[in-house]
């Protein structure tokens, strides 16, 4: 079972990722069957458009928002590696970024609500977004990732699983577990991401974090635990 596989098992109506940028002022929330259907849609675009296989490097060099977790679970759903520099077959940047060592460079808007580009897509990039949202919200995974397969920055998918299990457990989260993070992804994401998912809880990230709204976003949110 791939990575992806093993983090999305919460019931469907279940509060995933609550995405809080205090720059911009937003907030947004993705149940465990919305993020699911992201993610899906990330991995047949992935599969269906760039061809990409188990093991293929996916580069992400995207700043923590709920549009980089879908690129975090298509990625692993289809046995993707994820890294965060060298070369690779795709590189999701944020507008206005550029990555030179990238086969296919995905711009992806980081809109809060999910809005493309609306047609300000660079000369030879994709829209991720705009793109990504033709596929379907189901992903097919014909054959299973193997436990070996290079999921994060070297590590394997059983690697992965048993560190992010142990580091729950060392945390105390468990599926009823409210976590608070402003840790970074993907440079963080073991502790800020695959950790927290891992214990089945939910997560609220925040982006940009203003100290002086943390103790607020811990209350509107009845978070139980801190990332910082």
């Amino acid at each position: 079972m791939s990575l992806t596989g093993k983090l999305l098992r919460g019931a469907p109506a279940q509060p995933l990722v609550t995405h809080y940028d205090d720059a911009a002022g937003t907030r947004v929330e993705l149940s465990v069957a919305t993020m699911r259907n992201w993610a899906a849609k990330t991995a047949n675009w992935l599969v269906d458009e760039l061809d990409i296989e188990p093991g293929d490097r996916v580069a992400v060099l995207l700043p923590a928002h709920w549009q980089t977790a879908a690129v975090l679970l298509g990625a692993w759903w289809c046995g993707a590696e994820v890294v965060t520099r060298g070369p690779s077959s795709v590189a999701f940047v944020p507008p206005g970024a550029t990555a030179a060592e990238a086969e296919v460079t995905a711009v992806a808007s980081l809109d809060p609500m999910g809005r493309d580009l609306r047609g300000d897509v660079p000369a030879g990039s994709l829209d991720y977004i705009g793109d990504v949202r033709l596929f379907g919200d189901d992903y097919l995974e014909l054959t299973p990732v193997p436990g070996d397969t290079p999921c994060f920055m070297g590590s394997t998918v059983d690697e992965i699983v048993t560190a992010a299990a142990a580091r729950a457990e060392v945390l105390g989260f468990t599926s009823s577990s409210r976590v608070l993070s402003t840790l970074d992804w993907p440079a963080a994401a073991m502790d800020g991401f695959v950790t927290v998912l891992t214990a089945g809880a939910s997560l609220v990230q925040v982006t940009n974090a203003d100290p002086a709204k943390l103790t607020k976003h811990q209350e509107a949110e009845r978070t139980t635990d801190v990332l910082t």
